[in-house]
This record gives C-alpha cells, structure tokens and sequence, in this order.
C-alpha cells in the first residue's frame, strides 16, 4: 500500500512537471499561408505573432529565435491581466520591440488592471494601438492594411469602424477573440484573420478541452488563425495545448 502511494504521488508530481514545461516553452512554430490576391510587394513578408502573454515574461530566448527574421510584430490581446506588474508588462514591450514595430490589438483581459495606464504605456513604447482602427503598411508600391478590432467577447468590437478607417489596400485583420468572424462575410474583403483568446483550451483530457484548440479554420473567402497563446490563466499549466508563438510567412497563392 506505501509502495502504491509513493508511485501515485509520483506520477502525479511528472504529471504537473510535464504540464509546467508545456505552459513555459518558448517554441516558434513556422507556418506559410499562401493568399490570394496578397501583393507582389508583401509576397514573402514575415509577421511574428503572439498572443495571451498574460503574467509571463517574454524569453530573451524567443526572441532570439526571431529577431531579424520578422518585418513586424503583431500582440493579439490579452498582454496582461489583473496584478500583472506594469514593470514586466514594459519589459515584454522592450524585448518585443527588438524584433520589429510592433501592433496591438485589446483583449478580454488586458481590461482587468488600469487600462488606461496600458494605454499610455503602449503609446509611449511606440506600440500603434489598433483600437477599431486600420493602418496602412507600404511595400514595392503596394499596399497592405493590417485591421484590429477591440474585444469582441466585451462587445467593445466595431468592425465597422475598423473598415471605414480602412485605406485602400490588402486587408488583414487582428482580433483577440476568434468570434469576430460571425460578425464578417466576403464583402467586407478580408480574407486573412489572427486571433487568440481560446488558449488551445489551456488542459485539454482526451482531446477535449473547455474551448477550441488553435489552428487554422477556412471559412468562404477568409481563412482564420488561432493561436493556444504564450501564456496561461488561472493555472500556469497546459496539457494538450503548448504554449506557442508564430513566424507567419505571407505568400502569393
């Protein structure tokens, strides 16, 4: 009966150090996403995207996987949550920073602390904030306008508002809840969007998770992205859903 205890007691400690070291990898995953229409000015342009950063701080390691190997930075949300030190918060900024201009788009629980202190700090790094707003990207003479929304899932998106500021150009679109795409259709001509907010489900048993696992949805017209996050919330634990960031590749279909 000892000699059960011991093995149980054991099993379960491999189980959350296994579970720890998912939740704390500092993985680049490299994905190409072949589109159609995408300009001959942006074929082959590299955007590093993480999202759901949450209470970790961004590993000098990460990024020096990926500094001078992406034109851009895009946060998809979710940069802190509630009694997250603005000192890291800054820290991660600095370090993102390294890599290229860096957008932003506002998630759930970047809401949940001063976020008009976030906002200022933001701005003050040189973060462009895409809050319901567009920006224009120039390249070979071609255009690419990169969208964010605010959080859909506090109904603070307006979409709308995000395509009237839109100048013309290739359009991609940055959100932190995946949901947005219910809200879209093919007029709107925007056929690439990245989102994060599910954390991949965070623990997922069986294969089944609370919410969906990240990865690639192809809707008519538009293909979606979602990402399982860089960081955690509530646990700092993963099973079946690793912490990850992304070297995204945009190429001509």
């Amino acid at each position: 009966m000892v000699v059960f205890i011991i093995l149980f007691v054991l099993a379960c400690f491999l189980v959350l150090l296994y579970m720890w070291i998912e939740a704390h990898q500092n993985v680049v995953y490299r994905h190409e996403f072949r589109l159609d229409g995408l300009p001959d000015g942006f074929n082959g342009t590299r955007l590093f995207f993480i999202s759901d950063v949450h209470r970790r701080s961004v590993s000098d390691k990460l990024i020096q996987q990926v500094k001078d190997k992406a034109e851009l930075v895009i946060i998809g949300g979710d940069l802190m949550e509630r009694k997250v030190p603005f000192q890291r918060v800054e820290k991660n900024l600095e370090r993102l920073a390294e890599i290229g201009p860096v957008y932003f788009v506002w998630g759930n629980n970047d809401y949940e602390d001063d976020f008009r202190k976030l906002d200022t700090l933001l701005r003050e790094k040189g973060v462009i904030v895409l809050d319901n707003t567009a920006t224009r990207l120039e390249a070979g003479g071609d255009s690419l306008v990169l969208l964010g929304v605010d959080d859909y899932g506090l109904e603070r998106d307006r979409l709308d508002l995000a395509v009237k500021d839109s100048p013309e150009g290739y359009r991609i679109l940055v959100s932190h809840n995946p949901g947005i795409v219910s809200e879209m259709n093919r007029d709107l001509e925007i056929p690439f969007v990245l989102s994060g907010h599910t954390h991949g489900g965070q623990i997922r048993l069986f294969g089944w998770g609370p919410r969906e696992k990240g990865g690639i949805k192809h809707f008519p017209e538009l293909t979606l992205f979602i990402s399982n996050g860089y960081g955690t919330t509530t646990l700092p634990l993963r099973l079946g859903a690793p912490a990850q960031t992304h070297l995204i590749t945009l190429k001509n279909k």
